[in-house]
């Protein structure tokens, strides 16, 4: 399949409140790269398995939480052509110039979801180091340190008007709708989980009163037996477990969900299934939601559904 259009998720740009406290965290527990820091002080950080200039940036703040989410599209000219898209479909959105806020990055279309979450689409970006290999690439350029994560992976969104910015993400951008868990009257969804290529899922979303909230952000681990280690890291590290190791239904993923030093809830995930635009979508009824989201106990639990920043 040629991957083309909106191609994955890439970039997130977290809010925490100790910053430096969270830089030992990211690099020290979650294993992942510090890239270089910003003349306003924030912090950028990539995973061993990534290309990009980097795929987390940090700032400090009073409140933890998401600033945005960025997509990769294939090329600045369908960058412009999502910004008419974009505009037609009624949003409000505007250009982020090049290196402005995100070094390495090029030019940027900030997009304002009906959820209240802020949306970035770029096309490009510079490499940096580490990356991994190109010519008679040994398998890690370093050996991965802490929990080791490959790569960042999604994002779960919650906020209310839903539906919009579920029908944004496929009518405008072009994501897949992989699987959905319906509302309790069958006849909405709750949840909904999309990708642009082969993942699992790039981005999931789910109604919530409250706009603009951060579920958790997703990070890769290649094994069933890395989650088990990363389990082992954040007991010895005395990180806060919200639940797991354990799997999904949803995805048939295997994961932990844990808590950043700032409450932001992460997530390392491994297994799934690959995704191919042929697929039919899968529907979890409300009935079912808790074995969907904890395929083994088959209970969700409040601190799940309403903790987030």
């Amino acid at each position: 399949m040629a991957i083309t259009g909106v191609m994955k998720s890439g970039l997130m740009q977290l809010r925490v409140l100790n910053l430096e406290e969270s830089v030992k965290f990211y690099t020290e527990v979650l294993g992942l790269y510090e890239v270089c820091r910003t003349d306003d002080g924030r912090v950028c950080f990539k995973a061993y398995d990534e290309f990009e200039h980097h795929s987390l940036t940090l700032r400090q703040a009073d409140k933890a939480g998401m600033d945005f989410l960025a997509f990769k599209v294939q090329d600045d000219e369908y960058l412009d052509k999502l910004a008419d898209a974009t505009r037609a479909f009624g949003l409000p959105c505007e250009f982020v110039a090049p290196n402005s806020d995100q070094p390495g990055y090029g030019r940027r279309l900030a997009v304002h979801t009906p959820t209240g979450h802020r949306i970035d689409l770029y096309a490009h970006s510079e490499f940096s180091e580490p990356q991994p290999g190109l010519f008679n690439p040994e398998i890690w350029v370093q050996h991965p340190h802490g929990i080791g994560v490959q790569c960042f992976d999604h994002a779960l969104l919650f906020g209310p008007n839903s539906k919009e910015t579920v029908r944004y993400f496929t009518d405008v951008l072009g994501l897949s709708k992989v699987e959905v868990a319906k509302t309790p009257d069958g006849d909405g969804d709750l949840c909904t989980w999309l990708t642009g290529a082969n993942r699992t899922h790039d981005v999931a979303v789910l109604e919530f009163p409250e706009a603009g909230k951060l579920h958790h952000v997703g990070y890769k681990l290649g094994s069933w037996e890395e989650i088990g280690h990363a389990a082992d890291l954040m007991t010895i590290n005395n990180v806060i477990i919200d639940a797991g190791p354990m799997r999904h239904g949803v995805t048939r993923g295997q994961t932990i969900y844990f808590f950043d030093p700032s409450g932001n809830r992460l997530e390392t995930f491994a297994g799934g299934y690959a995704y191919y635009p042929d697929m039919p979508l899968r529907v979890w009824d409300f009935e079912h939601v808790g074995k969907g989201i904890f395929y083994y106990t088959r209970m969700l639990n409040d601190n799940f559904l309403n903790v987030v920043t």
